[in-house]
């Protein structure tokens, strides 16, 4: 039981116990089970979207592909033609992954002189500043032309006809949008955008974006080059350049995204796939690698030996994540060295089992934070997709040209300004990058695409899922409802320094004595709402045939499949 103040009015609920006839008690639902497609997205209306186009025998990717368009309409608050995107899709023809990194890169015609000369520490969260390449829609096209079966117009059509005749907003996307509107209903563009009434649509309302519409026509008929080197790009261009912003035409036509290989981890015989930085995803990969000498399942998921256990592992992974991970074409970056056993199982002899660390320095593996949306699809012929999507801070830099009906990401706020450094701005750079797909194979063979969204919470709970599963025994359902531990505080990618030890959030369901425990260990503790992420996630069944799915309690999500 728990006692939530709100306003003027305390809430007594009790958030552990679903009383259900099966599965764990603090399970919402059970698993969903199908076998020709499945689809989970943290969107009702965007998971159907997905469904009809597999059945009109689209593949995973064009599953995906309809999905993400969709959720950029329905739950701007995460996702856009704005933002960026990554991606890991299992082919079942070549029975193998492979890595999409779809992020943009920095204005060429902006140097770090120029932002320290403006007086700068770090670069601000919204206008036109942070604002780099989006990357997302020039993904669609990488993905679909490697992996699509359907025409990119029959993927964009769903969403293309849901923003002419509307769409009824959900509950947790529509107080996100009301939160949006104070933070960036300054900015030019963005009122006639989201606010065409005077307000943003409330639970349940009609909303409509026909130039988002228009927009998804030019690039369903005219392809990528239609908004990296068309009309879309020059506007971008021309409404950039009168706000003050660097991002330029030239920048966007440049811009394309890379093919990488996915790197995995071990863990307890389970092989775990990220992408390789600009992203966190290797996070997820060492904090696992760190905690793989000790016996988690005696531990218990509620204990405090397990939730002092991971906060310090993840304090070592975020150490090095803060110094190493950035744009890998900067830097040679240490990736194998890092998510290697040898290296983090010394590590994990720098924990101490009874006291919190304060401060965690970064190792030296040579010698030995926002709003996203994440889905997952898979298609009959056993084709899988992990993918996900951002604008970085919820609807991003507030940065919204005309007639288009998207805003541009923020996602440059993550580069450091101080020189010398891995993340250190340049022109023409990837920011650090908190987004990240997983994908879990076993003996070869796909097992789990899943991912959660949720800024530098991603990695912790990518962790956090596999522990689920593999050392606690849950089903994927349990494995996303299970209460969740964050840390927040450690050192940043942006230069910040953890001095104090951070603080340790948990959600309801753990006990007082598990938190009474931790505060004797060192810990601070501190209540947090809403950032414990949005889990979905696809399993399979490689002698049955049968996919598995779960999705998010806490987001307006919905798993399906046929």
């Amino acid at each position: 039981m728990c006692s939530v103040f709100i306003g003027s009015v305390t809430v007594v609920a009790n958030a552990f116990a679903y009383d259900r006839i099966t599965g764990a008690e603090f399970a919402s639902r059970s698993e969903v089970y199908a076998t020709h497609g499945m689809a989970a997205t943290s969107q009702p209306l965007a998971t159907q979207v997905a469904l009809d186009v597999l059945k009109q025998g689209g593949s995973a990717v064009d599953a995906a592909i309809a999905a993400d368009a969709m959720l950029g309409l329905v739950e701007p608050t995460g996702a856009g033609m704005g933002g960026d995107l990554f991606a890991i899709v299992w082919s079942a023809k070549d029975k193998q992954l492979y890595g999409l990194n779809a992020s943009g890169r920095s204005p060429k015609s902006l140097t770090l002189d120029m932002l320290q000369q403006m007086g700068l520490e770090y670069l601000p969260p919204f206008g036109p500043l942070p604002v780099s390449v989006p990357g997302a829609v020039d993904g669609w096209f990488e993905l679909h032309n490697k992996f699509g079966k359907l025409p990119m117009a029959n993927n964009l059509a769903p969403t293309i006809a849901y923003a002419r005749n509307g769409f009824p907003v959900s509950e947790l996307i529509a107080y996100y949008m009301q939160a949006s509107a104070k933070r960036l209903g300054k900015f030019p563009g963005f009122k006639e955008t989201y606010m065409p009434h005077g307000a943003m649509p409330k639970t349940g309302e009609i909303f409509k974006n026909p130039a988002l519409a228009s927009t998804l026509e030019k690039v369903a008929k005219g392809g990528r080059d239609a908004f990296y080197k068309g009309d879309i790009a020059k506007s971008i261009a021309a409404y950039m350049k009168a706000q003050g912003g660097y991002l330029s035409y030239d920048d966007l036509a440049s811009h394309q995204s890379e093919w990488v290989k996915p790197v995995s981890a071990n863990y307890r015989g389970y092989d775990v796939w990220e992408l390789p930085p600009n992203g966190q995803g290797i996070a997820a990969l060492q904090i696992l690698k760190t905690m793989e000498p000790f016996d988690v399942k005696a531990m218990g998921q509620l204990s405090a030996e397990y939730v002092h256990l991971f906060v310090e592992a993840k304090k070592l992974a975020f150490a090095d994540r803060a110094k190493f991970y950035s744009d890998p074409a900067f830097n040679d970056i240490p990736v194998k060295q890092l998510i290697s056993e040898k290296y983090n199982y010394e590590r994990a002899k720098l924990i101490d089992l009874n006291k919190a660390a304060k401060s965690v320095e970064p190792g030296n593996p040579n010698l030995l934070h926002g709003d996203t949306v994440y889905l997952t699809t898979a298609d009959a012929e056993g084709n899988m997709v992990s993918l996900i999507q951002s604008n970085y801070r919820g609807m991003g830099s507030g940065m919204t040209p005309p007639d288009l009906g998207f805003v541009l990401q923020d996602r440059g706020q993550l580069f450091d300004l101080t020189p010398g450094r891995f993340n250190s701005y340049a022109p023409g750079k990837r920011p650090f990058h908190t987004i990240i797909p997983a994908f879990v194979t076993k003996d070869g063979k796909p097992w789990l695409s899943f991912g959660v969204m949720g800024g530098a919470t991603q990695p912790q709970m990518h962790a956090q899922i596999m522990i689920n599963i593999i050392d606690f025994g849950m089903n994927l359902q349990e494995a996303g409802d299970a209460p969740r531990i964050l840390h927040t505080g450690s050192t940043q990618p942006t230069g910040e320094v953890m001095e104090d030890g951070g603080y340790v959030s948990l959600e309801s369901g753990f006990p007082m004595e598990t938190r009474r425990e931790l505060m004797k260990k060192g810990h601070v503790m501190r209540d947090s709402l809403g950032a414990f992420g949005g889990y979905q996630a696809i399993g399979f069944d490689a002698k049955s045939g049968v996919y598995r799915g779960a999705s998010e309690s806490r987001k307006d999500g919905q798993v399906s499949g046929y």
